[in-house]
């Protein structure tokens, strides 16, 4: 009699199996990080801020107006056009810097992850929680700097209140790039490869700091497809009082990376877990 042979297992690319108990991982992280709120938030607003007055007050005052729009352009101060962009770098940082070396400390320093999964839990639910948990951080981060913006003054359109939903999508987004680099790593030095060479180049061909038109035209065409780029196109306009030109094409952009990103970032966890 031939003896079966042992099934083969599960593809790492099948379908996310999710349920309801990614909540109790994300109050766990809730719980936990509730005891360091105030410094997390004085680290996370610091860097962003600085950047707004170094540059936006300081250049600011020799660059005066910039232009904004192509040919159609308005102009608009410098500030306001460091402004509009920096929150989105703000949220790509701080859903990165809690997607990354938070992630990575519970799930292979602190083997939180493994002492969760003892419970009901499937991976696929607590990579989940961790992504919700980033793009949380994210939304939590921006709306303390958009407070600071208002109350200076730089901006007061009533449009920014629909800008804070997509701040939460651009969270979400580049929380889940960030955990691709989280299932690869082996150590925390892995991570500088990822702000070296993915997001400081990002920053800067995003038009985040200066117009993109500026950029040659090969580069501009990559710039296009970024998603600090598409995250920019949406919020900026509404810093200014008006509505995005293309807004589903920037969207679904968003939503493209983002989808995208965390099924890469399940398979490849999987894969680490597995192993």
């Amino acid at each position: 009699m031939k003896s079966s042979s042992p099934s083969s297992p599960p593809s790492i690319w099948r379908a996310p199996d999710l349920s309801a108990r990614w909540w109790p991982v994300f109050m766990r992280n809730l719980l936990v990080w509730r005891k360091l709120a105030i410094p997390s938030l004085v680290g996370n607003i610091a860097e962003p801020l600085m950047w707004l007055v170094a540059f936006g007050y300081g250049m600011g005052a020799l660059v005066g107006e910039i232009s904004v729009g192509g040919d159609s352009a308005a102009k608009i101060p410098y500030i306001l056009f460091l402004a509009s962009g920096s929150i989105c770098m703000s949220a790509m940082n701080a859903a990165s810097f809690e997607a990354l070396y938070s992630a990575f400390s519970r799930m292979h320093v602190q083997k939180t992850w493994d002492g969760i999964m003892n419970a009901p839990i499937s991976l696929d639910s607590v990579l989940l929680a961790e992504m919700l948990w980033a793009a949380f951080k994210a939304l939590f981060t921006v709306t303390a700097i958009l407070g600071v913006m208002l109350a200076l003054g730089i901006s007061h359109s009533p449009k920014l209140l629909l800008a804070w939903p997509i701040l939460l999508l651009v969270g979400m987004m580049f929380s889940c790039i960030a955990l691709i680099f989280n299932a690869l790593a082996k150590g925390y030095d892995f991570f500088t490869y990822y702000f070296t060479l993915v997001l400081t180049p990002m920053m800067f061909l995003s038009g985040i700091f200066f117009p993109r038109e500026q950029l040659p035209p090969l580069v501009r065409l990559i710039s296009d497809w970024l998603p600090l780029t598409n995250a920019v196109e949406i919020i900026r306009p509404m810093f200014m009082d008006q509505w995005p030109a293309s807004p589903w094409r920037h969207g679904l952009v968003l939503v493209g990376y983002t989808v995208a990103g965390f099924w890469v970032a399940l398979a490849l966890t999987r894969r680490r877990f597995r192993s």
